[in-house]
């Protein structure tokens, strides 16, 4: 439960947010308005003012001559006036606590946000991001320090290395750059927030990718590596195709251990710093080449544990998260993926032959079937969700530094593929920021704030720290970037576009082939001022090829819509621009951009949707001011609805349906052909595993990098249709691709106990009409009168008294039953005898006692109660139930747990804390690294709520979109999200279930995630 209370607003000069609704486009060069004599001037080095600090070499060390900044135009902001005074803020405070215990993870009060930011962001970039002790003076408390540390950082740095003409455009950049980030239009990733301008090494990168060798230093190397990268919040990947094979000899004449064994060491390593909670769990991917020798090894190594856990599980070993026995399986902290070639995957399509091939002389150890071998891989994703795949061939294809060596290896998410013992920092733009009143796209606003983004990315290496010298060494040389974005699917959704269709996929194309060419003209740019990546003069002819291919991409795209057109207008002008200042200048980075899962700093943003995904499901929780929380229908939806054409009272109408049923089938006055546009990656109308594949293969074309992406596939799924999907991806063109078949790991958490019931209600009514005589109509039973009649309690009759507080009022609920236990009637005593809350309570519990004497069932009574929403409310001194609405709500959530069934509590979403606490320890049989690559279920959760509409007061408020759930999670402080999330990890701050963020898991609550961002 995360509680934050808004308490004082304090305005800011004006009062108003600010709005960039219609402002003047303004640029840096090579956008609207710049000259390319401008650009000219800054690719010759024009002179800089006097007293001015000097240029950079192409590593970004000072020194040499003295080049021209190029000069930087105001967008956004106002010459004279701070970002910060255009807006208005406010105090809240923040308290996190733990669901399971009610222990508080995170306590500070008085910090203080624009009035615009979610409670949920402004808990998450509280906990995660503000730096210093808590309850010293040194500690963050206002988003205004935070940012400040971060963008006088890069200014300070973008001044001494000549990224600005003058020091009027470095206070400018400065501006923009704050104007962006405090209105969320973009965010770099966390290391950023956590280490920058803080005495701790100024680490920026998220993403590494390290080598080993076939000896035992680089072996050992690799996990003291590892262990610093994961000390700074980062996750690294590595090749472990060098080591040789279990199957080939040492010179000292032994056999080799073989990469797999090695494994285990690097997974107890990654396992001890992960529970040692560092800044964020370690995150690891590791690879292995499809013709090493003991590929079949490390195919079936995952999915061999996960057999191990269910047994250990079911002989009474304790398997939880964190359990006593659960580090008796091995390789649960790293994805796992095969790196296929072009040769094996035309080998499979044939029904050929694949050679396995010896390290250290290439000789052939072994001839396999390469279909046999794929069925394997297939075989072993479908079981356990490992291993992902790869694709060589396409990887290398795209690689802009041929000559530096091979990419053999992906970062743990596998979006960033470059040169091993490599780096790259991620920034993501939210893409919802970019979409205007009249659902068109904002493109001048978007390339300028790609433009202000890799100018301020590229800046952080000149100053950033890594954990090795050979990194550094790379990292410096090469200067990969990774921008990317988060908040496609709302973006879709809300231009009333489906995820799985053409006009999906062409304006998700467009937007990131605009993103890409945007990044590369303003890195080239930047060479013309900087110089260009010390690697460059080597692969000229690699990387311009490369550019080349971006460009015939978006040329190849065909619009759908007009608003297609325009923007993939626009990204032609900007491809053709940085192919002709390239040319001239070179590129300051050999990669510019990527799709990370964009977990934490997507909640950060208030985005709806991470990363490429779709929309999670269509209705989720809202954090309210004061710790409550409600659950709405996605705002996306209505904008979605009036982009179709719909009417107010008609998108009213559909929301309320949404909200009771979970889909839009058969809703009212919704027509069946935009069905799809609300097709979400779970529920009745999820979207098919190829759909997914689709649409990773329409934007793959325009990023440097790859895609963290998880392809959902049902329970029903099966290892022909995994082993479909892995060729599918392959003739594409994608880079990587991993899936997740719901069920697959051990321990589902929550089962759709209300599908079961139905299940078994209609199995009676089959089996009851193949009883019926044949050519015959069953004779109906004649109506006869029903008359409910009254069961009294005995004269002495079990019962039991609770004593209770709910809000700091303290009360009496004292339940009486039959020999049998059921409860036949209650009394609850609160306040003074003879007040009016003493003789409201005595008539209503003698109403409840008469109707339930009377036959009617008590989980109708709880099914009512709980949630009813007045004051006094908030915290009880009941371990059972942590945070009550209402006395009502606590009141019959009390009953259910004495009187009701554990099935039938389920199907109403009340359990005991040991319940939960059992729930969560059958959940994991596997790891929460294992989980990465999870993803979600298809099924309804038990306790999923059903919806109610909400208040009058609450519709005035909030609109139609906002309506409220009847009954709340099984699990308090657990979003409808984090239920439907089976099989994601548990988060270990905070200890709620994650969501899914690419192929990572972020928590909701706090912001802590498994991988990237």
């Amino acid at each position: 439960m995360t509680e934050t209370r808004g308490t004082k607003q304090k305005a800011s000069s004006n009062g108003k947010a600010a709005s960039t609704a219609g402002k003047p486009a303004t640029a840096v060069n090579g956008t609207a308005g710049a000259s390319e004599a401008t650009v000219a001037a800054v690719a010759d080095g024009g002179a800089r003012s006097a007293g001015e600090s000097g240029g950079t070499t192409g590593s970004g060390k000072a020194g040499g001559a003295k080049p021209a900044g190029p000069r930087i135009r105001r967008r956004n902001t106002t010459a004279g006036v701070h970002p910060y005074d255009q807006v208005t803020w406010e105090s809240r405070d923040v308290v996190m606590t733990n669901w399971r215990d009610g222990s508080v993870n995170f306590e500070q009060r008085g910090v203080e946000f624009p009035s615009f930011w979610s409670i949920n962001a402004s808990n998450i970039v509280t906990s995660k991001y503000f730096r210093g002790a808590v309850g010293t003076p040194q500690r963050e408390s206002s988003l205004r320090q935070l940012i400040d540390r971060v963008v006088r950082t890069y200014g300070k740095a973008g001044r001494e290395h000549g990224y600005f003409a003058s020091a009027e455009d470095a206070e400018i950049f400065e501006h923009e750059l704050t104007y962006m980030l405090l209105h969320q239009m973009f965010s770099f990733n966390s290391p950023v927030w956590f280490n920058v301008g803080t005495p701790a090494p100024q680490q920026v990168s998220a993403c590494f990718i390290l080598a080993v060798d076939d000896t035992m230093e680089s072996i050992l190397n690799w996990y003291r590596e590892e262990g610093l990268i994961f000390k700074g919040g980062s996750g690294a990947g590595l090749n472990l195709s060098r080591i040789r094979s279990s199957k080939e000899l040492l010179s000292s004449g032994g056999t080799a251990s073989g990469p797999v064994s090695f494994m285990r060491g690097a997974d107890a390593s990654a396992g001890t710093i992960k529970s040692g909670g560092a800044t964020r769990r370690a995150a690891k991917m590791v690879v292995l080449d499809v013709d090493h020798p003991n590929i079949v090894e490390f195919v079936e190594t995952k999915a061999r544990e996960e057999d191990k856990i269910r047994a250990l599980r079911d002989a009474g070993f304790d398997m939880d998260l964190g359990g006593a026995d659960i580090t008796s399986v091995q390789y649960q902290n790293a994805n796992n993926s095969v790196r296929v070639t072009d040769d094996f995957m035309r080998a499979v399509e044939s029904g050929g032959a694949f050679d396995l091939r010896a390290r250290m002389d290439g000789r052939v150890i072994e001839t396999v079937d390469a279909p046999a071998l794929m069925r394997k891989i297939a075989q072993a994703a479908w079981e356990c969700a490992d291993p992902g795949i790869q694709y060589d061939g396409t990887i290398n294809d795209w690689h802009t530094t041929p000559e530096a060596g091979r990419i053999s290896a992906s970062n743990p998410c596998s979006e960033y593929m470059h040169l091993d013992n490599s780096s790259c920092n991620l920034a993501s733009l939210n893409l919802l920021r970019f979409l205007r009143a009249d659902r068109t796209f904002d493109v001048e606003g978007f390339v300028y704030a790609v433009e202000m983004i890799i100018t301020a990315m590229d800046i952080s290496i000149c100053f950033a720290d890594f954990p090795t010298p050979e990194i550094t060494r790379v990292s410096r040389a090469y200067r990969q970037l990774g921008i990317g974005y988060a908040n496609l699917g709302a973006l879709l959704m809300a231009c009333g576009r489906a995820y799985d269709s053409e006009g999906g996929r062409t304006l998700a194309a467009a937007i990131t082939s605009l993103m890409t060419g945007t990044a590369y003209r303003r890195s080239a740019e930047l060479a013309g001022a900087v110089g260009p990546y010390d690697g460059y003069a080597r692969d000229v002819a690699g990387h311009r090829r490369v550019i080349r291919k971006h460009a015939a991409a978006n040329d190849a795209v065909r619009s759908v819509h007009t608003e297609d057109a325009r923007i993939l207008a626009a990204a032609s002008k900007e491809w053709e621009k940085c192919l002709t200042i390239g040319e001239r200048n070179g590129w300051r980075n050999a990669q510019a951009s990527l799709l990370a899962p964009t977990g934490t700093i997507g909640l950060a943003m208030d985005c709806d949707t991470t990363g490429i995904e779709p929309d999670l499901a269509l209705v989720k929780m809202k954090k309210l001011v004061g710790g409550a929380s409600m659950k709405i229908v996605n705002q996306t939806v209505p904008a979605a609805l009036r982009a179709l054409g719909y009417t107010e009272e008609t998108i009213e109408a559909i929301v309320e349906y949404i909200a009771e049923h979970g889909h839009v089938v058969d809703a009212p006055g919704l027509r069946p052909e935009h069905y799809e546009v609300f097709d979400c990656a779970i529920g009745e109308r999820a979207i098919a595993p190829m759909g997914h594949v689709r649409m990773m293969a329409a934007v793959q074309p325009f990023l440097s990098g790859a895609i963290s992406k998880t392809v959902n596939m049902p329970e029903s799924a099966t290892v022909d249709d995994v082993e479909e999907i892995y060729l599918e991806g392959w003739r594409l063109g994608l880079k990587a691709l991993a899936i997740y078949r719901d069920n697959c790991k051990v321990g589902q958490p929550l089962t759709d106990v209300k599908g079961a019931k139905r299940s078994a209600d209609e199995a009676k009514a089959i089996a009851a009409a193949n009883a019926a005589p044949a050519g015959g109509a069953v004779a109906a039973p004649a109506a006869a009168a029903h008359r409910p009649v009254r069961r009294r309690l005995p004269k002495i009759r079990p019962s039991q008294t609770v004593s209770f507080t709910v809000g700091g009022a303290e009360g009496y609920l004292t339940a009486g039953s039959y020999p049998d236990n059921g409860v036949g009637e209650i009394f609850v005593k609160m306040s003074k005898q003879g007040s009016t809350l003493a003789g409201v309570m005595d008539a209503f519990s003698i109403a409840i006692s008469i109707a339930l004497q009377h036959g009617v069932p008590l989980e109708t009574y709880v099914s009512k109660f709980i949630n009813m929403r007045f004051e006094p409310a908030g915290m009880t001194d009941d371990p059972d139930i942590r945070i009550a609405q209402s006395v009502m709500d606590y009141l019959f959530r009390r009953l259910a747990l004495d009187y009701l069934s554990e099935e039938q509590r389920a199907e109403l979403g009340i359990l005991t804390a040991a319940e939960r606490a059992r729930q969560i320890s059958n959940q994991y049989g596997g790891s929460p690294a294992d989980a990465d690559l999870a993803d979600l279920a298809d099924a309804e959760p038990a306790g999923t709520p059903r919806a109610r509409a909400a208040t009058p007061e609450a519709h005035a408020a909030h609109g139609p979109e906002f309506v409220e759930l009847e009954l709340r999670s099984a699990a308090p402080g657990q979003s409808l999200l984090a239920q439907t999330a089976v099989d994601a990890p548990l988060c270990f701050t905070c200890g709620v279930t994650m969501r899914p963020a690419g192929s990572c898991y972020v928590c909701e609550q706090c912001g802590s995630t498994s991988g990237c961002s």
